[in-house]
């Protein structure tokens, strides 16, 4: 993995509170978590996003496959 110096200005208090909460961990440390928790959010969101299409129809809905409740019903069965 590559670094990359970053050079910001951020809430001082926030900081304050980060670096209380992981007293262990430098300044880079906290970033990096930071930004992979603002990215793994991000992806949460996305996929909670794809999700939604599944509301769209109902699931004893029928199509050309049959529905889906019935495919459930079906499995739960054998």
């Amino acid at each position: 993995m590559s670094r990359v110096r970053v050079s910001t200005t951020v809430d001082g208090d926030l900081l304050d509170t980060a670096r209380r909460l992981r007293s262990t961990a430098n300044d880079a440390t906290l970033l990096d978590e930071a930004l992979g928790a603002l990215v793994a959010r991000h992806r949460a969101s996305e996929i909670d996003a794809a999700y939604l299409a599944y509301e769209e129809f109902p699931i004893d809905a029928s199509d050309e496959w049959g529905s889906l409740a019935a495919f459930r019903a079906a499995a739960a069965s054998s």
